[in-house]
């Protein structure tokens, strides 16, 4: 039966769609499309200011930035790894497990996100420098001679970012693997497939959503994130977004800052859209 009223047909999902569209553009494509054109400006010495490429060029001239960049993306890449790796048995365990394990799992990988960032990053620091646990505990172990520390190292980056971003991606993944139903695992097994093979034919291809969107989120959050990596690897060891910092609130180079900005959001779509397109392939 069709529903006559103001609201219904067409408009509902037009009007429900209005309040977010709102904010999207007004908080996101607004102050995007103000950083896009403030990456071409470039103030001449009297003054003016003008339209040109110069801030690009110089970012792609200059090898210390694009080591920044080649070192951002890297480690990015390695810590969306070892969250996946350390994550996955975790949130199996959380999906499979007993009522208590799940419950207690869940509450060891939630509780880090009720600490501040900025406090968790000091324990890292205080764990990982000259004296600290970690390091002696290397020591104990042979790794590393008298003057062997993870601080100031990029290591230290991924040890420290990696913990930080473990509970979003072991979320992630629970929240699909808890979804996939058991009884095609107890198939898999009756059909006389161990429990690894089982593992990697049936519940890895079906929790595949989970893994990308997992995937997706830690590399976004640690190819953006400032506090951490600047805390960690110091001036030493600086990360794009540590970068922009510096070019915006030290040098005050806002023009610079913004094309740094356009040219990490631009390397990170490269990067996410076909990662995405692959992953619902391989899914379909």
């Amino acid at each position: 039966m069709r529903r006559d009223g103001p609201i219904g047909g067409a408009s509902e999902p037009a009007l429900l769609l209005t309040p977010g569209l709102f904010f999207l553009i007004v908080l996101f494509f607004l102050p995007v499309g103000l950083l896009v054109a403030e990456s071409f400006v470039t103030v001449t010495e009297e003054g003016e200011r003008t339209l040109s490429l110069a801030h690009y060029v110089r970012f792609f001239a200059d090898d210390y930035y694009l080591g920044v960049m080649w070192r951002t993306f890297r480690l990015s890449l390695i810590i969306t790894l070892v969250t996946l790796v350390l994550g996955y048995p975790i949130a199996y365990i959380m999906a499979r497990g007993a009522a208590w394990v799940a419950l207690w799992l869940g509450i060891l990988v939630i509780m880090p996100l009720m600490v501040s960032v900025v406090i968790r990053t000091f324990g890292w620091m205080v764990l990982m420098g000259r004296g600290g646990l970690l390091v002696d505990v290397a020591q104990w172990l042979g790794i590393g001679g008298r003057r062997f520390q993870l601080m100031r190292t990029e290591a230290g980056i991924v040890i420290a970012l990696g913990q930080v971003l473990l509970p979003f991606m072991t979320l992630t993944l629970y929240g699909v693997i808890a979804g996939v139903d058991r009884r095609l695992e107890e198939a898999s097994r009756t059909m006389g497939a161990g429990f690894f093979a089982t593992l990697w034919r049936v519940t890895v291809p079906l929790s595949l959503p989970g893994i990308v969107s997992g995937s997706l989120l830690v590399f976004a959050l640690s190819i953006s994130s400032f506090i951490t990596p600047a805390l960690v690897g110091g001036v030493r060891l600086p990360m794009l977004a540590s970068s922009i910092y510096q070019q915006a609130l030290t040098t005050m180079d806002w023009p610079f800052a913004a094309a740094q900005a356009m040219i990490l959001l631009v390397a990170v779509l490269l990067v996410i859209v076909p990662y995405t397109m692959l992953a619902k392939t391989r899914h379909a």
